[in-house]
């Protein structure tokens, strides 16, 4: 399976483990699976950090040696993903959860998150519990 993981889920895994169900982790943990991080995400926590509204214990650099060391391949940002994104109904007004979710749709990668405006949307999603 190929997964793409929502922002909080890699900050959770990073910081707050234990707010992930062993189910997930396990999925994560897998072998036979692959996992991916947007580079939204990196955006993301990039703005979110330097604004002062997430505190983490390691600098952004850190984080990513992190993200690329424990095998995630980084998602970039394609046209087309931006084109699926456009095409959403506003379920969610997040433009960084908006473009995660047309990445997974248009990559047909099964999503992990536990926002529950996702599930609004007609992606793949992990089951939570």
């Amino acid at each position: 399976m190929k997964y793409l993981l929502d922002t909080h889920i890699l900050i959770w895994l990073l910081t707050e483990d234990h707010k992930v169900p062993k189910k997930v982790k396990t999925s994560i943990a897998s072998s036979k699976n692959e996992c991916f991080i947007s580079i939204v995400s990196l955006w993301e926590i990039s703005i979110k950090f330097s604004i002062g509204r997430l505190d983490l214990p390691i600098n952004l650099e850190e984080l990513d040696r992190i993200i690329v060391n424990s095998g995630y391949d980084y998602l970039a940002i394609k046209q087309s993903h931006i084109f699926q994104s456009a095409k959403l109904p506003f379920h969610h007004q997040d433009p960084f959860d908006r473009l995660i979710i047309g990445q997974a749709m248009d990559e047909k990668l099964q999503l992990i998150s536990k926002d529950r405006h996702f599930s609004k949307y007609d992606v793949s999603l992990h089951p939570w519990n």
